[in-house]
């Protein structure tokens, strides 16, 4: 079997740096919510339009992904590009993921203040942690808007289907499902932004975006893995399994969204030809994984349904490998 390692992935690390430590005990719900909301109140506040300075010009000799990162390296199409066409692209590619990062948490927040209407105590721990998360998606997307607008690109709208789709949030199912894509949409932008905040070689403003993200981010993705595991366990194999196949097909798809094949005519090329080939290449596949390494390895750690073997055999294993 493959090993993340081979494909550059770094396990998850907290802000400081030290290892996540990964709990095999749920802690108590109110607890839990009590220690994450002490921790952010704990934390200097700092607000997205003073802390970063929007006003100083981009550094023309950075780059706003890493070229490993950008879409179409290591193809024919990459070798043909100057390294001003190179950078251009990967600008181009950060402003899309950027824009479906903004699609993304406004749609984790719808969920959470499902969770809040539906919540049995409006007033106990555990509500007002998921309003403070709701808030800190805000400002994470008030953070991705600023550095779309730094960029002087227009933003990328999301593709009619999907848009279509966005529409249908509050239908997902709640439980693993939600909580599921929840916890795909703060591992996937904490995994890619992780590892800029020790590159010297991007710009300013999207490493200081990183460091600003990473502490909330990594409180989110500690309280959505303990809930998705309550979830789990108080479901029977079969809701379960259910689950586990809705997520996993989510989780196979999601990279693909990230970027728009319009940001290829930046460069010029044909935004299908673009398309066509980024998904063939290494690279691609590599950051795929690299995206969703912890998620798919998240669903493999999770207790599978225990019952009769035939309902074992209905939980997707390949699908999250």
């Amino acid at each position: 079997m493959t090993s993340s390692h081979d494909y550059g992935f770094r396990p998850a690390t907290t802000p400081s740096g030290g290892a996540v430590l990964r709990r095999r005990h749920i802690g108590d719900r109110q607890t839990t919510a009590r220690r994450l909301l002490f921790a952010g109140a704990a934390e200097a506040a700092y607000d997205p339009d003073l802390d970063i300075d929007w006003d100083a010009p981009p550094d023309p000799a950075k780059h706003w992904l890493p070229p490993e990162r950008v879409s179409l390296y290591g193809s024919r199409l990459w070798e043909r590009l100057t390294p001003e066409q190179r950078r251009e692209l990967g600008k181009h590619e950060l402003v899309s993921m950027l824009g479906i990062g903004i699609y993304a948490q406004s749609m984790v927040s719808m969920l959470m203040f499902r969770d809040v209407i539906e919540s049995r105590d409006p007033v106990d721990d555990h509500t007002r942690f998921t309003l403070a998360a709701i808030r800190d998606e805000s400002r994470n997307s008030t953070m991705y808007s600023r550095l779309i607008n730094a960029t002087g690109l227009p933003p990328y709208r999301l593709p009619t289907p999907l848009r279509a789709l966005t529409k249908l949030t509050l239908w997902i199912p709640d439980g693993p499902s939600a909580l599921g894509f929840r916890l795909l949409v703060e591992e996937m932008a904490a995994q890619l932004l992780r590892e800029l905040i020790a590159d010297p070689d991007i710009q300013p403003h999207l490493r200081q975006l990183a460091m600003l993200h990473a502490a909330p981010s990594a409180r989110h993705i500690e309280a959505t893995r303990a809930e998705l595991l309550r979830a789990t366990e108080s479901r029977g194999p079969i809701r379960v399994a259910l689950h586990r196949w809705a997520l996993s097909a989510v989780v196979a798809l999601a990279y693909a969204t990230l970027v728009h094949p319009a940001v290829y005519r930046a460069v010029g090329i044909h935004p299908l030809a673009g398309a066509a080939v980024a998904v063939t290449t290494g690279a691609y596949r590599r950051n795929a994984r690299v995206a969703t390494a912890t998620v798919r390895e998240f669903l493999r750690e999770t207790p599978r349904p225990q019952g009769r073997p035939g309902v074992r055999s209905i939980t997707n294993r390949r699908a999250v490998r």
